[in-house]
């Protein structure tokens, strides 16, 4: 590898911004496509689809062969409330390979005790988000049915373009919170994009099966094209 093409990756991997290096494995000749760039590039639908994947792979293309290493950031995971849900999402979610967050102000349930191994915040979302740098590639969950902590912390997910963004509660509840989060100024466009009720239907009703179809959902929107996200939905 040249080696600014190499400064270039490195320079994009630090700000956790997906690239592909795109190599011939013939002639050895290679160059990097940024994220920003997929859209006009030949490979674009190659591109896209390894990137979604997560994984590296050899294509034919041109009548070439080529290498894609894919560089994706690591996905987060952020949680908004420490509560039974949380106890199996986390965990869940760890073995999946996220960074995971668990975010809630009362100490009574951001315990250590509680949530072994996993990174808690004790504080309010206005003081607990900004220094998370939630970003793209991070999933955000809100699940703590208390409006005062959950809707600060889903107007943060707005602003950073969380890649999901879901919330616990009926429809008549999210009704309500789409009302609150419109008076205080989010978008129509910002409210359509909550997956609430969270989680795929599969009929789960105890915290455990919760967590496995919030992460289903997840998993959906991460990896799936958006016809196939519908048709999952």
């Amino acid at each position: 590898m040249k080696l600014a093409i190499l400064h270039e990756l490195n320079a994009e991997r630090a700000v956790r911004r997906p690239v592909i290096l795109v190599t011939d494995t013939e002639s050895g000749e290679q160059r990097l496509v940024k994220a920003a760039d997929f859209a006009g590039d030949p490979l674009r639908t190659e591109l896209e689809k390894q990137l979604r994947m997560g994984k590296s792979a050899g294509i034919e293309a041109g009548g070439k062969k080529l290498f894609l290493n894919v560089y994706a950031p690591t996905a987060k995971l952020v949680i908004i409330g420490a509560v039974h849900i949380s106890q199996a999402l986390a965990p869940l979610a760890r073995s999946l390979g996220y960074d995971v967050t668990v975010v809630d102000p009362r100490t009574a349930f951001a315990s250590p005790e509680r949530f072994p191994d996993i990174p808690l915040i004790a504080e309010w979302p206005d003081t607990a988000l900004p220094p998370l740098n939630v970003d793209a590639y991070t999933a955000f969950v809100a699940v703590t049915h208390d409006p005062k902590i959950d809707d600060p912390a889903l107007l943060h997910a707005f602003e950073r373009n969380c890649f999901y963004i879901g919330a616990l509660g009926s429809r008549k509840t999210h009704a309500k919170r789409a009302d609150r989060l419109r008076a205080q100024g989010a978008k129509e466009s910002d409210i359509a994009r909550i997956h609430a009720p969270i989680g795929l239907a599969i009929g789960a009703v105890s915290p455990s099966e919760i967590a496995v179809a919030i992460m289903a959902e997840i998993t959906a929107v991460l990896r799936l094209p958006p016809k196939e996200k519908e048709e999952a939905a």
